[in-house]
């Protein structure tokens, strides 16, 4: 039974006594009404995970009719209206699910990442570091690893190495983590750690235009000259418009 198809029985079983005779409403109760909310937040959930953020509107505004404070359903309802690219209303949607549940690590984490969206770093890093506060929130490296692209973007790389560093003891395996101590190692000289940073990289995440570039100028430091032509190419042939393929032919 698919995600879509696991919600929709249990939408069915939670609101069943509607039409049944005999059974009392479970609207009408505590329990089945907030069986319900958390039923149609998934079911948004699942439709905005395919791309469908239209319809995923509906049954999270069907959440809300039957809970308004739902944290759960505006932080989601925040997310579709991001994909959607309608800052104005993500916020607001992002602000009402802080203003009922304001230390949530997750929802935190989230905001943190549209105003990072936004260019808004200074705010990002400050709600990352609300977010970051959780000892506890099981994705403590990502938060980690985002403030340390948002400190980059604040120029202040020792800062930004100390995150990732972080985020690397909590989690070794963070792509964007290893991918920016590769290329800040790289960018100290540092070029035996650098092409260890990058070889995990390679292990975890795909080629972007910037570990293309930095893997181009490591196999250089180590006359490895195939290595770089192959990365070149790659270069070439995903990322022709990049200011990293830009370098590129600038540097040969």
């Amino acid at each position: 039974m698919t995600l879509r198809a696991a919600l929709f029985v249990l939408l069915a079983s939670v609101l069943a006594g509607c039409v049944t005779t005999g059974k009392q409403d479970p609207l009408t109760t505590s329990k089945g009404r907030l069986e319900a909310r958390d039923a149609y937040i998934q079911l948004g959930i699942g439709y905005l995970q395919s791309g469908n953020t239209e319809q995923a509107k509906v049954p999270l505004r069907q959440a809300l009719e039957l809970d308004s404070s739902s944290a759960d359903a505006h932080a989601a309802l925040a997310l579709v209206y991001q994909t959607e690219m309608e800052p104005k209303m993500a916020e607001a949607e992002y602000r009402k699910a802080l203003s009922s549940r304001s230390g949530d690590s997750r929802i935190l984490n989230n905001y943190g990442g549209f105003l990072f969206e936004q260019k808004r770093y200074q705010e990002a890093f400050d709600v990352y570091q609300k977010a970051a506060s959780d000892g506890m929130y099981p994705e403590r490296s990502r938060v980690f690893e985002n403030l340390g692209l948002v400190s980059l973007q604040l120029n202040q790389r020792a800062q930004a190495k100390q995150f990732f560093e972080k985020a690397l003891r909590l989690n070794r395996r963070q792509p964007s983590a290893l991918l920016q101590m590769a290329q800040l190692s790289y960018d100290e000289r540092q070029y035996v750690p650098a092409r260890t940073y990058y070889d995990e990289y390679l292990k975890q995440g795909q080629q972007s235009a910037q570990s293309l570039l930095l893997g181009v100028r490591l196999a250089k430091v180590f006359d490895d000259k195939d290595t770089a032509a192959s990365y070149g190419l790659q270069l070439k042939r995903l990322y022709p418009a990049s200011p990293e393929y830009q370098a590129y032919q600038a540097e040969k």
